[in-house]
């Protein structure tokens, strides 16, 4: 093993979450990624700054010619210089956002182990194993990992339970339960057992680890164009090519004018003509998008997974542990008539003695809290009554009397007695509100009931009313009976619910509104989640969850946390806006560039276009130098920018347009007046031009 696996954890969680943009390192390694990246069959992929590389080469050429021919050659090398510039800046901000998950990624290779495997002879005999190195393990081996030994490679536990620090992929040290024939049964190489031990059947070839798959993710090894992508990169050509023709079409006529414009000068426009600003940060924005992700502790398989998530309108979530805080709480006690609430209290007391769920001490508290009813130890003489599935009763027998608590329905059939009216309508009172009911008892008779509350968490309501803002339609999944449910999702402000939800009932809900043409995303840990999660558009699986949730998924939760998938859906929709606002503003750019450049190359010949240099600029060398330097530094200025995205802002699709258009759109054009005026005001100042 390379180094401790929580501190090698610790620095991973660092090298994620991390908010420097450009640390030293990481910018060296950039600067001579981007040289190497200056290799024609690289940018041969990005068609602009293939093209801007193509004219840069023949420039210099051009320019290097008239040097040895004792030709004026300085204008012709600067405009040269600056195409180079172009050119590299371009790379640079790809290179700079491959140098932040490749940092991540180091960090992760330091957090991978290199440890020996315990492989099982026989899968049901413990007893005897052979040592193998973890690289050679094969899909369907059988392990054990004792307290102290690391997981060597991603596997599903067949027998044993035990406490697994899974610190070295999620970055937090608090171990967790891993256990066979449940829904937390995957366990990932890399993490360290704690206590006890597992039989861990392998599931993962060699090098295709979870924690490989990861470091292959962050570094953005294997990550793909998207479509939207693939489409803006089908548009750029398309521009390149058009102006390239334009340009082309100016030679002959200047020609026929007798003054036809330098080869520099065509190459400087057709440069800044071209969409070159989104071209050079295109890639910079998908990279980054992914990069936000993986700080936010959520892999995604695919940039399509990200970009899918941009354009989700229907969001599944379950009610408990996303919707609501999960731990149902102790929110009021019912009685029957004749029935103190007091005596009802002590009766719920004395029933959850024994209860160590969440619930069940929150009935304690409650009651004491509420009525004073003091709250003993559990005596030794007192017989338990466990809480089972198949009873849903539970409670204890102590001093001749016997206390119970459980199910309405359950407990009344188990006494053999009729639920009296009294206690049917409180039930249908504490269901409407959202709540559940618990029926409690001393011997054999019904007392009353409890009101567990599950409690929605702080800000949902404003959450969903901000989704519902950007179109986004939400729906709360639950086991719960209509009723419980129409209360929760009334209190949540969720669309709409599906109650006493089944994985069928989740399947088909997708597929009516994929149907519909309506992008789905879902949350899931368990196997039955499965199916959904394969078939929703964007599948967050918990990493806490099953084998077969996690290869069903295209995203991976490393905090398991439901919730997250409504900021997964945020970050998909930055990433979209930040793509549209910058295509915007470099489209726009060009409007300002035509007034500095067209006017500086056929003034000579037409003097009535000197009327379009608005912006006064000094010389027609002058004019055209300051657009091409502008043309490049402004690819450096939106770096930033392309790598922390544009801030989101949960509204309208209108909205969102409108101030894109007058943000970047307006803006795109004003800044390069102001900008190719002070570079002009420079070289002049600097005698240059």
């Amino acid at each position: 093993m390379d180094m401790n696996p929580v501190l090698a954890a610790g620095e991973a969680r660092r090298a994620r979450r991390g908010g420097a943009l450009l640390t030293g390192p990481i910018a060296r390694r950039a600067a001579l990624d981007a040289l190497r990246k200056l290799d024609p069959r690289h940018l041969v992929r990005n068609p602009v700054i293939f093209v801007t590389e193509i004219v840069s080469i023949l420039v210099t050429i051009l320019a290097a010619r008239a040097a040895v021919l004792a030709e004026p050659w300085l204008f012709q090398a600067g405009i040269a210089l600056w195409l180079w510039l172009t050119v590299l800046f371009a790379t640079f901000a790809e290179a700079v956002a491959e140098g932040r998950g490749r940092a991540q990624a180091d960090s992760l290779r330091r957090a991978r182990s290199e440890a020996r495997a315990k492989v099982l002879v026989r899968p049901d005999d413990r007893a005897i194993w052979s040592p193998r190195d973890a690289t050679e393990l094969r899909p369907g081996e059988h392990v054990l990992v004792e307290a102290g030994d690391l997981i060597p490679s991603d596997g599903e536990v067949v027998a044993g339970v035990a406490s697994v620090n899974e610190a070295a992929v999620t970055g937090e040290s608090a171990p967790v339960i891993r256990e066979s024939g449940g829904d937390r049964s995957a366990v990932t190489g890399g993490t360290l057992v704690v206590s006890d031990w597992l039989v861990v059947r392998i599931t993962a070839a060699p090098g295709s680890t979870f924690l490989d798959r990861m470091i292959s993710l962050v570094e953005g090894a294997s990550r793909q164009k998207t479509p939207n992508e693939i489409a803006l990169d089908i548009l750029l050509a398309g521009m390149t090519i058009i102006f390239l023709i334009a340009v082309a079409t100016l030679v002959g006529l200047a020609s026929w004018n007798g003054q036809p414009p330098s080869v520099a000068v065509l190459a400087a426009l057709l440069v800044t003509l071209i969409p070159t600003t989104i071209g050079g940060l295109l890639s910079a924005i998908g990279i980054a998008g992914m990069d936000r992700l993986v700080r936010f502790n959520v892999l995604a398989t695919s940039g399509r997974a990200v970009e899918a998530a941009g354009d989700v309108d229907v969001l599944l979530l379950d009610k408990t542990g996303t919707i609501t805080l999960g731990n149902r709480q102790a929110a009021a006690f019912a009685p029957l008539p004749g029935v103190s609430e007091r005596e009802l209290a002590e009766a719920a007391v004395l029933s959850s003695l024994a209860d160590e769920t969440p619930e069940g001490r929150s009935i304690l508290a409650f009651a004491q809290e509420r009525h004073g009813v003091a709250v003993p130890a559990l005596p030794g003489d007192a017989r338990v009554v466990p809480f089972t599935a198949q009873t849903r009763i539970s409670g204890l027998d102590l001093g001749g009397a016997s206390y119970r608590k459980g199910a309405v329905d359950s407990l009344a059939k188990a006494l053999g007695a009729e639920l009296p009216a009294a206690l049917r309508d409180a039930v249908d009172r504490i269901a409407r509100q959202g709540s559940t009911p618990l029926a409690v008892a001393k011997d054999g008779r019904l007392l009353g009931a409890i009101e567990l509350k599950d409690i929605v968490k702080t800000g949902m309501r404003a959450r969903f009313d901000a989704l519902r803002a950007m179109g986004i339609r939400t729906v709360m999944v639950t086991g719960d009976n209509r009723l419980t449910a129409a209360a929760i999702a009334a209190e949540a402000g969720v669309d709409d619910f599906i109650a006493e939800a089944t994985p069928e009932d989740k399947l088909a809900y997708i597929r009516k509104a994929q149907a519909e043409g309506r992008l789905v995303a879902m949350a899931g840990d368990g196997t039955n989640d499965a199916p959904a999660l394969a078939q929703a558009d964007v599948g967050l699986a918990m990493q806490t969850g099953t084998q077969a949730a996690r290869e069903a998924g295209n995203m991976v939760d490393l905090d398991s946390d439901p919730t997250k998938l409504i900021e997964v859906v945020e970050i998909g929709k930055q990433l979209l806006i930040t793509r549209g606002a910058l295509t915007t503003f470099s489209i726009a750019n060009d409007v300002a560039k035509y007034f500095a450049i067209l006017p500086a190359i056929f003034v000579a010949s037409y003097p009535e276009l000197g009327a379009l240099n608005v912006m006064g600029l000094a010389s027609p060398e002058s004019a055209i130098l300051s657009a091409v330097i502008f043309n490049a530094l402004i690819i450096v200025a939106l770096v930033p920018l392309a790598l922390r995205g544009v801030r989101y802002v949960p509204v309208g699709a209108a909205a969102l347009l409108r101030r894109n258009l007058l943000l970047y759109g307006v803006g795109g054009v004003l800044a390069p007046f102001v900008g190719i005026k002070l570079i002009d005001l420079l070289l002049v100042l600097l005698g240059i031009a």
